[in-house]
């Protein structure tokens, strides 16, 4: 049997430095859930939702990718549009290309209802979250996260940069990649 290493341990600054990262993964989201369910009556995962949607070519995803893009389950996903269809704001679908998979598009209902959320939304991520920091931090926030994305999500499902938004020819990539490894 192999003898295990000793772990790296954190040193105080890095223990300070993970503590503060932590506090702030547990209260940011709330406080942006807090404001878009008081203002909106949205939970932050249907507003995110709602917004991917909104970016997607003809305001349409595919059930599969909309999870990837919003870091959600697939049955958590499924609960949360239903309630969305429920409110009106989407519609399922079945995906054109593959009749085992459904898409989610957003009405015109959820579009408007979208709409009236941004503006408080934004008010509080800039308020949380741009604000608060230096000139340099907004590119340290960039530089930060892109290395921890470089490693979380190595094959970049999710969108980082809204100029990289994968329009339909990438959806139909994860379409059919997903499409091969289920026939092998």
């Amino acid at each position: 049997m192999k003898q295990e290493e000793e772990p790296r341990w954190l040193s105080d600054r890095e223990r300070g430095a993970w503590m503060r990262l932590v506090a702030v993964l547990e209260l940011l989201p709330a406080s942006i859930d807090a404001q878009l369910r008081h203002d909106s009556d949205l939970t932050y995962t249907e507003y995110y939702a709602l917004a991917m949607l909104s970016e997607a070519p003809d305001r349409r995803v595919q059930m599969k990718r909309l999870a990837t893009l919003t870091n959600t389950t697939l049955p958590r996903l499924s609960r949360v549009i239903s309630g969305l269809e429920r409110a009106g704001h989407v519609v399922r679908e079945p995906n054109e290309r593959d009749a085992r998979a459904t898409d989610v598009v957003l009405t015109e209902h959820g579009f408007k209802s979208l709409e009236a959320a941004a503006p408080g939304h934004v008010t509080k991520v800039r308020e949380l979250v741009f604000d608060p920091l230096s000139p340099d931090g907004l590119e340290a926030i960039i530089s930060f996260s892109d290395a921890w994305l470089d490693v979380l999500d190595p094959d970049r499902k999710m969108v980082r940069d809204p100029q990289a938004w994968p329009d339909q020819s990438a959806c139909e990539e994860l379409d059919t990649d997903v499409t091969d490894t289920a026939e092998r």
